[in-house]
């Protein structure tokens, strides 16, 4: 079985993508380096490790599954803090 990295779409800088590992660990790639559609930010990605832990950035992917599950665990906590906020003034 191969190994993989998660990782999310930071930020996007000029040429380059900030990516965010599941272990926190930062990575800075070229945009030409991920799929088209891993190229804003959000995107959750599927990266394998080769023999030496580092990614392989060629096949990388996306989870859209993933993506969808964290951004409503986020809403589901920004609910949770809303009804917990008597002045009512949370929002994003």
């Amino acid at each position: 079985m191969t190994s993989q990295l998660t990782l999310a779409v930071d930020r996007l800088e000029s040429s380059t993508v900030v990516l965010i590992a599941d272990d926190d660990r930062e990575f800075v790639v070229p945009r030409k380096a991920l799929p088209q559609e891993g190229r804003r930010e959000g995107v959750i990605l599927r990266v394998d490790l080769n023999d030496a832990g580092e990614p392989v950035w060629s096949t990388a992917r996306v989870d859209a599954a993933e993506e969808r599950r964290r951004l409503e665990d986020a809403r589901r906590r920004l609910d949770t803090l809303k009804r917990s906020d008597p002045g009512g003034d949370i929002s994003l």
